[in-house]
């Protein structure tokens, strides 16, 4: 909770309604409170960490008309059969924050490509580790920019939205997109070019993936579009570790021609044997693209208006439509 409410925040949040916490850590200690409240419960609210809502959780709420997911994916908590036993049949809305997050994930996106492309990682670790000034191997060619550069953007929901944002402050910037939801029209008005997946990987300088991972999605990244990569080519991933083939990736990235740079994995976390863990043209983060101050106490500001506009009987700002479950991140 601290994460996402301040003091202010949440002393609005108690003095507005009656609040019932479950105890942190233990998804079956959290179920275990839940059950005893979740009769008399009209709002729910979950995020990172919360378990899934079980039927027996569910059977119980028969006051329950909104939950609120301070959180991205909606899936780690709300099975496919849980919204059509029952959210679906008594009309419970559902709303996420996926916008508040995305804005901390544009941000990470944009300062990937830029230390990406400048080598700022190997120029940092060569002066810690060696204490060498601006080592003559890094200086091989010129910089990869995003001005001036061919960006592809692999999924325009809120987070490839907010990245096409961001790049629109950059000089002779193309950015090229895939996604088979996005209509001609809405391309346009975003200014953006709407193309094959092999087009964009033949095409751009960067690529950045921000497809939810669905039956659709997971290893469409594979061998075939990874040879297609420029040399220097700079790849980001920030979504989901599945939609890339991770062996396609591995034997692409042994080739040492382009770089990669990973906030997401397939396991995740990795194992220390994990082979791209060590390859020098392969940056890893620990999935903390979502994280900072900005994002975060804007879910908390996001959890208030929509209960604030809920009990108010007005539109409530995120809320999912469940009948598109298969395809949601």
């Amino acid at each position: 909770m601290q994460l996402i409410f301040d003091d202010e925040m949440f002393n609005e949040l108690t003095s507005l309604y009656d609040l019932y916490l479950t105890r942190s850590g233990e998804k079956e200690k959290q179920l275990e409170d839940a059950l005893k409240y979740i009769s008399s419960i009209s709002a729910l609210i979950t995020g990172w960490g919360s378990p899934s809502l079980t039927s027996e959780l569910l059977e119980r709420a028969e006051k329950l008309r909104i939950i609120i997911h301070s959180a991205g994916s909606i899936k780690s908590i709300l099975s496919k059969e849980i919204v059509e036993s029952f959210l679906l049949p008594r009309k419970i809305i559902v709303c996420n924050a996926v916008k508040q997050i995305a804005y901390n994930v544009a941000e990470t996106t944009i300062g990937m490509m830029i230390f990406a492309g400048r080598k700022f990682f190997d120029h940092v670790k060569m002066f810690r580790e060696k204490a060498v000034w601006r080592d003559p191997s890094l200086f091989s060619k010129l910089y990869t920019t995003i001005n001036g550069s061919t960006i592809g953007i692999v999924g325009v929901g809120a987070v490839g939205r907010e990245v096409i944002r961001l790049l629109k402050c950059f000089r002779d910037v193309t950015i090229l997109v895939y996604d088979p939801y996005l209509k001609e029209e809405e391309a346009d008005k975003l200014g953006v070019s709407k193309v094959s997946l092999e087009k964009l990987f033949q095409s751009s300088e960067i690529i950045s993936i921000h497809a939810p991972l669905t039956s659709e999605t997971e290893g469409m990244i594979g061998h075939d579009l990874l040879e297609l990569l420029k040399p220097g080519a700079i790849l980001i991933n920030t979504a989901k570790g599945r939609i890339i083939d991770g062996e396609a990736l591995v034997e692409r990235c042994r080739k040492g021609d382009i770089t990669v740079v990973l906030d997401v994995t397939d396991p995740e976390p990795p194992p220390p044997e994990y082979p791209l863990r060590r390859m020098p043209n392969v940056y890893i983060t620990p999935h903390i693209a979502g994280c900072g101050h900005y994002g975060m106490k804007g879910i908390g500001r996001f959890v208030l208006r929509s209960l604030t506009h809920y009990f108010s009987g007005m539109p409530v700002e995120g809320e999912v439509n469940l009948n598109r479950y298969d395809i949601f991140a």
